[in-house]
């Protein structure tokens, strides 16, 4: 290219035309755009990782071959494999939270935060069914011969096709919020939010209450088999009618979890999905068992029965499968990125780990081609904070404590005697010590590898932690509405260092030299230099000033906003220009820089990437 440019040069010698300018320029334009964009834009962009999958599944709908997946925040999957792997199919789908799946004939339909929409093409395109239920929660679908019903935050909607043309119209009941709806025999009954079940006789014209013998009026799934309804609530497990509604009785022998989310039915066995797990009833309801070897996520929103495979979707931890009858599950997520990463820890040369809510810690030694669950002996996968401390890995949990692997991942295991608050949402290390950053009971230090804590609050004013920074021997604390509290003696007394700073709701904390920087939700990005007694604000270009998550390293500063975009900083935050490139409309809650690269932990897209100093 450089011998093509001197001839280019040489023929322009002499007085320069206009036209020869005008070639000049283009050429030069050409070398750029061919040459050095493509290497700026690939380094500035952001990239999805391969993972950690996973993810938040609310429903599931089969046809045929196909499962389909609804998800919290990145629509819909399908899998043409009986679930051994996963493609988004969203061409259309412009609302990406997706409650309720159903088939009807050729026709998929799916339930969203604002409408229903219908696919005839196996969920290859998507077009919205009817704008009459535009800016509705769709929670429920069920169909009922060449009718769908449509269970909503306004009451239950009727679904009717013919051809291309589909209507949606209100039924006689309205402004009731319905979890779920099915049909049996001439009956449609419907669970709600806090009327209980509600029976029509005639498609949907008229309602009446059916309540005799439940106690919870928050019914949250519904489920027939042959003559018999189950009805799953919140707070008093199950209940049966076999008269079509009229009268009800509870069904909870066995049944530990009372909270019931999923109900399905598997041949002659019913599933129940709940906040702690999968139980069977192999008896019409009247005792149930435990079912969750290898469950390691068990919080479970749906169910679904497709040929002798049940599949579990969970709160956070993706698709779980089981093909004999729930005796033992596996995960099921290749290609399903739809996690909440909210922590990373890099270790040493080795890899970086990531810290979701709902699928536990993977691990990375690849830069985010692939990921591997690491989650042996983790009994909580829901991880708030990650920190490495020379060979040992730290996970802080939501309810359960720090968590210990002095393997690399391998195992872990519980190290929270003396925590007596277990809602760890941060962690730090300085030198030998672990300090722990907690929501309610403020901050913990371990001195001797974790075996036990001690708390450190002496002059904490606010207890909620939720991050921690070191700046040498200085220990900071953020907390949720107290502002910043310094510790200048290993977290012996604390006392609060707020001076500047107009908001005292801190959601990171970040160091770099002799600065320390504070994000704020409404106020943007603090900075305390060297020593200096009070905050001043470094928001100059940061057109979103509700930041989730800082991250630096010497001068460069990356701050992740809510509601999307990711602004950066090359001189201390005295500047700021945007730098979402590739990650648009994603909401990002942890950074974590490892080697050359960043990373950025959305809420329900996985982690992403891109290097930390591109190519210019």
């Amino acid at each position: 290219m450089e011998k093509s440019l001197e001839k280019n040069t040489r023929k322009l010698k002499g007085p320069l035309v206009p036209g020869a300018i005008l070639s000049f320029v283009l050429i030069l334009l050409l070398v750029f755009v061919f040459l050095i964009l493509p290497h700026m834009s690939q380094s500035a962009q952001w990239v999805q990782t391969s993972g950690p999958y996973g993810g938040y599944i609310h429903c599931f709908a089969a046809d045929g071959k196909n499962i389909f997946a609804g998800t919290e925040g990145r629509g819909i999957f399908r899998s043409e494999d009986g679930g051994e792997s996963w493609s988004e199919v969203n061409s259309g789908l412009t609302v990406k939270n997706v409650y309720s799946l159903a088939v009807s004939g050729s026709k998929i339909l799916a339930g969203t935060a604002s409408g229903v929409f219908i696919s005839g093409d196996g969920g290859e395109s998507w077009k919205l069914l009817d704008t009459a239920l535009s800016n509705i929660f769709v929670y429920s679908l069920a169909a009922a011969g060449d009718n769908i019903f449509a269970g909503t935050s306004y009451g239950v909607f009727l679904l009717s096709g013919h051809g291309q043309a589909w209507s949606a119209a209100p039924t006689g009941l309205t402004a009731v919020s319905v979890n779920d709806i099915v049909c049996s025999g001439n009956k449609i009954l419907a669970g709600t939010e806090d009327s209980g079940v509600l029976v029509s006789a005639d498609d949907g014209r008229s309602w009446k209450t059916a309540n005799s013998g439940i106690k919870s009026t928050q019914v949250i799934s519904l489920e027939a088999s042959g003559t018999t309804i189950y009805a799953g609530t919140y707070g008093e497990g199950i209940f049966i009618s076999t008269n079509g509604g009229e009268s009800w009785k509870a069904a909870n022998t066995g049944l530990a979890s009372k909270n019931v989310h999923a109900l399905c039915e598997g041949g002659k066995n019913i599933f129940a999905g709940t906040e702690e797990g999968i139980y069977i009833s192999s008896n019409g309801g009247e005792s149930w068992e435990a079912v969750n070897s290898g469950l390691t996520s068990r919080f479970v929103y749906s169910l679904e029965v497709n040929g002798t495979n049940v599949f579990a979707g969970t709160n956070g931890g993706g698709v779980y499968i089981s093909d004999n009858d729930g005796k033992s599950w596996r995960t099921a997520n290749s290609g399903l990125a739809n996690t909440h990463v909210g922590a990373f820890a890099g270790l040493g040369t080795e890899g970086i780990y990531a810290g979701t809510n709902g699928a536990g810690i993977f691990f990375s030694g690849n830069g985010g081609e692939s990921w591997k669950a690491v989650n042996s002996g983790l009994d909580n996968p829901y991880v708030f904070s990650i920190a490495v401390s020379d060979t040992r890995v730290f996970a802080g949990t939501s309810g359960s404590g720090v968590f210990i692997s002095e393997n690399g991942g391998i195992s872990w295991k519980e190290a929270s005697t003396g925590l007596t608050n277990k809602y760890v949402y941060s962690l730090a290390v300085s030198g030998s010590d672990i300090y722990a950053g907690t929501l309610g009971g403020g901050v913990f230090v371990s001195r001797d590898g974790g075996t036990s804590w001690s708390p450190v609050n002496s002059g904490m004013t606010n207890l909620n932690a939720g991050s921690l920074a070191v700046l040498g021997k200085n220990i900071y604390a953020g907390t949720f509405g107290g502002g910043v509290f310094l510790s200048e003696n290993g977290g012996e007394s604390w006392r609060s260092v707020n001076s500047g700073l107009t908001n005292t709701q801190i959601f990171s904390l970040a160091v770099s030299g002799n600065h320390i920087f504070a994000a704020t939700p409404g106020d943007g990005v603090f900075v305390l230099s060297g020593g200096g007694k009070s905050w001043q604000t470094v928001n100059s270009g940061l057109t979103n000033k509700n930041i989730n998550a800082l991250a630096v390293r010497a001068e460069t500063i990356f701050a992740a906003t809510d509601g999307g975009g990711i602004f950066l900083s090359r001189d201390s935050g005295e500047s700021w220009k945007e730098a979402g490139y590739g990650l648009e409309n994603m909401d990002v809650y942890a950074f974590g820089i490892y080697g050359e690269s960043i990373y950025a932990g959305t809420s329900g897209g996985g982690a992403w990437k891109r290097q930390l100093h591109p190519v210019r």
